[in-house]
């Protein structure tokens, strides 16, 4: 793969019970693509991932969401996991660092469960989404356009809905991350 990313600083952003391939295929993509990648978390240190409802590996997170300014970043990454992203939207500057990404008009790649932390950081209404199926009323009801399609593509935030999408998901990151800022969405107050 070209190397269309290189000079690019992207965070991923997870705590425990992290989908594994949702942040270890988006992860050796944008890599492979040229791209630093940072692993932040609520806290450093190792995370269980999971393999569905099953425990996987553990990763290291090498920083944590309070050490990290998102001015650093040209974009970031949301895996899935329904554990993952019922944390993180709970955890205060977790939903703070979210929001400042889309406030800059900073590409987002949020897949599966993680558009629960988009919807707390209130960057969704208006916006065609998708996500895993269950979120479906969640996103509606905080506003979003909610689509049941493999990735759905809106001014840098890239949505899908879980593993069988990594492919699209991977790709359209790369594509957005290469473009660059894009202009803010309108959004509301935070839910939090």
């Amino acid at each position: 793969m070209t190397e269309r990313l290189t000079g690019k600083r992207i965070a991923f952003l997870f705590t425990t019970g992290v989908e594994q391939v949702e942040l270890t295929t988006p992860r050796k993509a944008l890599e492979d693509a040229g791209a630093t990648v940072d692993m932040v978390s609520i806290q450093s240190g190792p995370v269980l991932m999971f393999d569905g409802v099953e425990h996987g590996d553990t990763v290291n997170a090498e920083l944590s969401v309070d050490s990290v300014d998102a001015a650093e970043y040209d974009a970031l990454v949301l895996p899935g996991g329904v554990v993952n992203a019922d944390k993180l939207r709970t955890d205060r500057r977790s939903v703070e660092f979210v929001r400042t990404f889309a406030d800059r008009g900073s590409p987002i790649g949020a897949i599966c469960h993680a558009p629960w932390v988009l919807i707390e950081a209130g960057v969704v209404a208006d916006r065609p989404m998708t996500s895993w199926p269950s979120l479906r009323t969640d996103l509606q009801n905080a506003g979003a356009r909610w689509r049941d399609e493999s990735v759905v593509v809106d001014r840098g935030l890239v949505t899908s809905r879980g593993p069988k999408d990594l492919d699209a998901f991977c790709a359209k990151l790369i594509e957005e991350a290469a473009e660059g800022k894009h202009e803010p969405a309108t959004s509301g107050p935070p839910l939090s």
